[in-house]
């Protein structure tokens, strides 16, 4: 597939409206073919416009008209697999073998989520039926069911450049939900961002949906972005990325005439907890399982784990000393842009200066990008009178805390702020601190992980990526996995409609037998 660098608004492509970029080869440090469109105002209004014009059509479509474009997509990410994979590792450093898992896990995801459309279930159908004899007020018909926000803006991710990109789990669940997208490409993969683009517009072309269901626009600057979450016509936004990019576009989106939603997912360290009788059983095979997943990406994950926490006594020291191996045995590999290796540079010097102790490192930088792993290692003491050390360091390190007693240990948990996930290494002896724990972690975390580490993550029904601020902007809803589709639903009531202006899912005949909620009684009926 030929790239000609122009945006995509609908089915049209534009050419540049506020100069060009080009892609940046982290591992070379060279540019890439070809110069790269930015737009400006005009192309979002432009976007948005025509995903205005579109939503009522699309917003009403079938269920199986629905879940067959999204299969379209899925079937155009296959074809195009190779060469995406091989453009995403130019612009990125990241092996070729992982991208390709990563578009693989792309097109599963739009395919289980056409399989959420089939099923109905998101719709919430609930129908209280008229009682016109009931005493002393009669009951009026009442049916419910959740409808799409309108056309939403979507913010590409640097971390995943497919599977969070413009082909990710955002846009396949707004998509399901019913709601056009409007794609901001991340600069740092243009190249696929523009491969998976083309996939998705003819797609749309492909199912007879009107243009304006999808658009990609890229920008210089923060101008695009602003103007994504001011314009009228968008209903809700996404983003993933740093904790000040998200609350930014937070705070935008709530000083709007009409506030919106915006799902920001920001930031998050994933603490591992080890407890007495697993450390003294297996500290050292925990210490390296840890140390191989933080080092995953070349730390570049939003679930990699970065802090693990651990009692002092039996098994602590071949913990540490498997953690030390893992890292040291590391070569420094490209990271993702440039932003991101001198964020990470500043971050690990942050550490130093909070009293963490670097213990261990991996080989050194050879190329300009290049990320060194590194190892910290601090006392819970240092941990509870330094915060900082809690905050995130994106990129290969991680931090060990050696903590006195329990007492110790749950006042570190307290005081974890909001996270994706947190992690519980445990055995059977272990279970009474777990039960101690557990409360605290529920109320700071999306997800818990037992005997196991939170990276990666399965995309499934019951999948929750989320969690209290600043993991995210809403505590609420995931991001992935399939009831992410919520995010971009509203309920709508309809009184005393007859039958045949009532939406498909409320119907009394139930034409495409969905799963309704019927005078309190779970049914197809």
């Amino acid at each position: 597939m030929k790239l000609t660098g122009n945006l995509l608004i609908g089915a049209q492509e534009v050419s540049a409206t506020g100069g060009t970029m080009k892609a940046l080869n982290p591992a070379t440090n060279v540019e890439i073919e070809p110069h790269f469109a930015l737009g400006g105002i005009e192309d979002v209004d432009r976007a948005a416009q025509l995903a205005d014009a579109a939503f009522d059509s699309y917003n009403r479509t079938s269920l199986p008209e629905r879940a067959e474009f999204l299969e379209r997509i899925a079937d155009g990410l296959d074809v195009i697999t190779p060469e995406l994979a091989q453009r995403a590792s130019l612009e990125t450093g990241l092996p070729v073998a992982q991208l390709e898992g990563e578009a693989a896990k792309s097109a599963v995801q739009f395919r289980q989520f056409a399989t959420v459309v089939r099923q109905g279930r998101f719709r919430q159908a609930t129908i209280d039926p008229a009682q016109p004899e009931r005493q002393p007020r009669a009951r009026v018909d009442h049916r419910m069911q959740k409808i799409a926000l309108g056309p939403v803006a979507i913010f590409g991710a640097s971390n995943f450049p497919i599977s969070y990109s413009v082909a990710g789990g955002d846009t396949a669940s707004a998509l399901a939900a019913g709601c056009p997208v409007i794609l901001k490409a991340h600069n740092g993969h243009p190249g696929a961002s523009e491969l998976m683009g083309r996939v998705i517009q003819q797609a749309v072309r492909d199912s007879g949906l009107h243009e304006g269901v999808f658009s990609l626009v890229r920008g210089g600057g923060n101008e695009i972005g602003e103007a994504l979450v001011d314009h009228p016509l968008i209903k809700g936004v996404t983003f993933t990325g740093s904790e000040g990019g998200g609350m930014a576009l937070f705070r935008r989106a709530q000083q709007r005439p009409d506030p919106i939603p915006v799902f920001s997912e920001m930031t998050s360290v994933n603490p591992t907890f080890v407890l007495p009788a697993a450390l003294a059983a297996r500290g050292g095979t925990i210490g390296d399982g840890f140390t191989e997943r933080m080092l995953v990406t070349v730390g570049q994950a939003c679930l990699k784990p970065a802090i693990l926490l651990a009692i002092d006594g039996p098994g602590y020291l071949e913990l540490k000393e498997a953690m030390i191996s893992r890292v040291e045995a590391m070569q420094a590999r490209t990271m993702l842009t440039p932003g991101i290796n001198a964020a990470y540079r500043k971050n690990v010097e942050r550490q130093s200066n909070a009293g963490a102790k670097r213990i261990a490192a991996g080989g050194d930088p050879q190329g300009v990008w290049d990320g060194q792993s590194v190892l910290f290692e601090a006392d819970g003491a240092r941990m509870l009178e330094s915060p900082s050390l809690s905050e995130e360091v994106f990129g290969p390190a991680a931090l060990l805390v050696r903590v006195k007693d329990q007492e110790q240990l749950t006042a570190i948990a307290r005081q974890f702020r909001g996270q994706l996930s947190a992690t519980m290494q445990i055995d059977p002896a272990d279970h009474p601190l777990a039960a101690r724990l557990l409360p605290l972690l529920e109320r700071r975390t999306g997800r818990i992980v037992v005997n196991a580490f939170a990276h990666p993550q399965e995309v499934s029904y019951a999948s929750i990526h989320g969690g209290p601020f600043p993991a995210t902007s809403d505590s609420r809803f995931t991001s992935v996995g399939m009831s992410a589709i919520e995010r971009f639903l509203r309920p709508v009531c309809y009184q005393g409609f007859p039958d045949e202006l009532l939406p498909e899912a409320l119907q009394h005949d139930n034409p495409r037998g969905i799963w309704r909620l019927t005078d309190g009684e779970l049914s197809k009926a």
